[in-house]
């Protein structure tokens, strides 16, 4: 589970959408992400690193957008599901083979002895 965030969802939109407003004007660049945050009292890396993803997923920086990085996270995740899955089936597989082999060993035995 993930843990709380210290900042709200409406805020670093709000935040992240005020400094790509102010990074566009020539005249607010300079300095904006650390003045609108100390302006909303948001630590500036918060910031700089929500304004780099923006730009990430409206295509004006490169780098993975957010969508396709949840997507490849939720696929390694299964894929660990699926690998831990198959080596519990392959076990149990060999442990139940092993077991019938020694079950059909024995029938034998007793076969063997019932004809002597």
């Amino acid at each position: 589970m993930a843990p709380p965030r210290k900042y709200s969802e409406e805020l670093r939109e709000r935040a992240t959408r005020l400094a790509l407003e102010a990074i566009a004007d020539p005249a607010t660049k300079h300095g904006a992400i650390r003045r609108i945050a100390a302006q909303l009292d948001i630590h500036p890396e918060a910031l700089r690193n929500w304004v780099r993803t923006a730009e990430v997923d409206a295509g004006k920086r490169p780098g993975v957008p957010t969508d396709v990085h949840e997507r490849l996270a939720q696929l390694e995740r299964e894929n660990r599901e699926l690998r831990r899955a198959n080596e519990i089936l392959k076990t149990s597989a060999a442990f139940f083979a092993a077991a019938s082999s020694t079950a059909r060993s024995s029938n034998r035995q007793r076969h063997h002895f019932r004809e002597a």
